[in-house]
């Protein structure tokens, strides 16, 4: 039996494709701004603080977790394409509000915060991307479609601050067309190129995309989504419970895989500059470069895991990259005898600027170097007002290189094997509200982490943050032994295709 012809196979492959770039501008649109989101707060309204971008650094996923189950629920009963473009479009529309929010004479910042969060309302089209392509591939197929769904992702986390770098070369003035009131410089050109990569994804949605389903085996099926009025019901293979528990499961890694990840982007700055009195300009430029190498890192870990899962299964892979993350946060646990640097400085001279809690667990693409009198220089060290500073050894350049390494190995293998288990799991029922369900849960991972980090690194230091993070990946271990036979595909949960 012929499973598939030709031309449904390309046209299948097509609307994948464009599902690949649409999760690639979705992370360039979050990834683009991001280093420039503070000079330009502080340019366009000098009453917001570090407090407050914060709120506007969460806000993006703030509105990606309301919109994902909202946006997967409208992708289970109508045309896919329609929340794609409507999505795309509010995305496009929240960039050009981004680039004008220097035009009224107050609150800006306000306008700002509410452009974040309605890119990140857009973005909430991840989950009808991943749905559509866990709908659109047989089981041999999925664990490549999602890796590749995963890398795209991580490309657009890596070049969008490359595109932000390139846009400074415009610098803070730019042209200025009075006409329209707009401003185009280093802060708004990101944004407005953004705004444009938007439109050439609606473009290629209505001239590229196609609804194609295939079930688990490869066959071609009719879809719910099918347009031009079609409601075809769901073949026998759609037939049967999932199971919500590991459903449910699965839900919890993925938040522990994100909260966990969440914290080390969190904790790189901060860390660095206390345990090796880097300065803020040093810190960020240093770990900037290690994340940058990381996103590599975690490409080429997606393309690896295409091969592997085949040979030893998606649950073992993601068994050893939660043993590699917590092996990771193990090392960075301080084991030696040397004491950090202390910034005296704070008590000789009060002159001196304080570096509040709110500000040393800022991520490292939202520091600035601090602004200090021209006589002075910048206080190096572990500051004071942190008590642990003055009992707790130092963490050891090796072993935050060496943490680096291993948690940049082990969350991109635990990112796209819950995805492909996951995706699994349902079967060939429609998958929009689940995974809306599934992306919400690692935005609030996303919302959390930071959170978590800053009350805990502040007060209580390193040997409790990141003893606190082993804990919470030993759960999560202990939760896939425990469900561990039960995350295995629909079809063969109901006897449909061997193991």
């Amino acid at each position: 039996d012929v499973v598939e012809t030709q031309e449904h196979h390309k046209s299948r492959w097509r609307s994948i494709w464009i599902m690949y770039l649409t999760m690639f501008l979705s992370s360039v649109g979050f990834s683009i701004v991001i280093m420039s989101v503070w000079p330009y707060l502080q340019k366009i309204d000098p009453t917001a603080d570090a407090s407050f971008l914060g709120w506007i650094i969460a806000s993006y996923s703030i509105g990606q977790m309301v919109a994902s189950p909202l946006f997967g629920l409208w992708s289970n009963y109508r045309p896919r394409r329609e929340p794609l473009v409507v999505s795309t479009a509010i995305s496009v529309a929240a960039n050009c509000l981004y680039a004008y929010v220097h035009v009224p004479h107050s609150h800006n910042k306000y306008y700002m915060l509410t452009a974040r969060a309605l890119v990140g309302f857009g973005a909430g089209n991840v989950a009808v991307v991943r749905s559509y392509i866990a709908g659109a591939t047989s089981l041999t197929e999925r664990t490549s479609a999602m890796a590749n769904t995963s890398a795209c992702q991580a490309v657009g986390f890596i070049l969008g601050p490359v595109f932000q770098t390139c846009f400074t070369l415009i610098g803070e003035e730019g042209i200025t067309w009075k006409s329209i009131h707009l401003q185009l410089n280093m802060y708004t050109a990101p944004v407005l190129f953004g705004a444009l990569l938007g439109i050439i994804n609606i473009i290629l949605i209505f001239a590229v995309f196609r609804e194609h389903r295939v079930d688990d085996t490869g066959r071609q099926c009719n879809s719910i989504n099918s347009e031009g009025g079609e409601s075809s019901v769901l073949d026998e293979d759609a037939e049967g419970n999932i199971d919500h528990v590991a459903v449910v499961a699965v839900n919890i890694l993925f938040f522990v895989i994100l909260f966990v990840f969440a914290v080390f982007e969190t904790i790189a700055t901060p860390l660095t500059m206390d345990m090796y009195s880097w300065s803020r300009e040093k810190a960020v430029f240093y770990n900037g470069i290690i994340l940058s190498a990381i996103g590599v890192e975690s490409v080429i870990v997606f393309m690896v895991v295409k091969t592997l899962s085949k040979k030893t299964g998606e649950r073992a892979i993601l068994h050893a990259g939660l043993l590699i993350v917590l092996i990771g946060f193990f090392i960075l646990l301080p084991w030696g005898k040397n004491l950090p640097n202390i910034q005296w400085q704070e008590i000789k001279n009060n002159s001196v600027p304080q570096t509040t809690p709110s500000e040393m667990v800022m991520p490292f693409w939202s520091l600035q170097p601090m602004q200090l009198p021209s006589n002075r220089s910048e206080p190096a060290g572990c500051p004071i007002t942190q008590s642990w500073c003055l009992n707790t050894p130092m963490i050891y350049l090796a072993q935050y290189i060496s943490s680096d390494i291993l948690i940049g190995l082990g969350y991109p293998v635990c990112n796209v094997m819950s995805y492909t288990l996951y995706s699994k799991i349902l079967g060939p029922k429609p998958q929009g509200v689940y995974m809306g369900w599934l992306t919400a849960s690692g935005s609030g991972a996303r919302i959390l982490g930071p959170v978590f980090v800053s009350q805990i690194y502040t007060h209580l230091g390193p040997r409790w943050a990141f003893s606190l993070m082993c804990g919470v990946v030993v759960v999560s271990l202990l939760i896939l032994e425990i469900v561990y036979k039960r995350l295995i595909a629909f079809s063969v949960r109901h006897g449909r295709m061997p193991e």
